[in-house]
């Protein structure tokens, strides 16, 4: 019997991966949680409907319980071109990616995001070790989409926040307390 996690090919692949690497062995921190899954939104954003009814998560961000979503701008029917957004286990939330492939660009680095109230940012300590499943991961990226680490993250998180950040914000603000 096929079973898929989602219905976004692109996280159906990538739940095959994590599932034979392992769940946080590939990306420091990161892992997929059950899709859809808002009890995160609703116990630390708004329970709201019309908040909760455009995002959907899909992942662990980092140990802590940050999270990363996709928000539903609008009523496009390829899932994998909506906006990624993190929300901090601390507080927090900020459009890091324009859509899922640049996140999949950014776990390439192997660290877990920071996220605080003014921003959310990677850094990753040259002494750092790789996860075991790296390798996998960044062969994977390659052979699916054909593309290779963030070269830059500040630049991809920036592209995202210039092209959407002000647009979430307005949007979310009135929910968010």
């Amino acid at each position: 019997m096929d079973i898929t996690y989602s219905p976004v090919t692109e996280l159906n692949l990538l739940k095959e991966l994590e599932d034979r690497i392992g769940y946080e062995n590939f990306a420091d921190g990161f892992g997929l949680t059950e899709y859809g899954d808002i009890s995160g939104l609703a116990a630390g954003w708004s329970e709201d409907p019309e908040f909760t009814g455009r995002l959907i998560p899909f992942a662990q961000a980092t140990g802590g319980g940050s999270f990363y979503a996709l928000w539903k701008i609008d009523d496009r029917a390829d899932l994998a071109t909506l906006p990624v957004v993190v929300f901090g286990d601390e507080g927090g939330q900020h459009v890091v990616a324009r859509e899922l492939r640049e996140l999949f660009q950014l776990l390439g680095l192997d660290t877990e995001i920071t996220v605080d109230w003014d921003s959310a940012y990677f850094y990753r300590d040259e002494d750092e070790p790789y996860n075991e499943g790296r390798d996998e991961y960044l062969a994977w990226l390659d052979e699916h989409f054909g593309l290779e680490p963030a070269n830059d993250p500040d630049a991809v998180l920036a592209a995202a926040q210039e092209e959407f950040g002000r647009r979430f914000e307005d949007w979310a603000g009135p929910f968010i307390p």
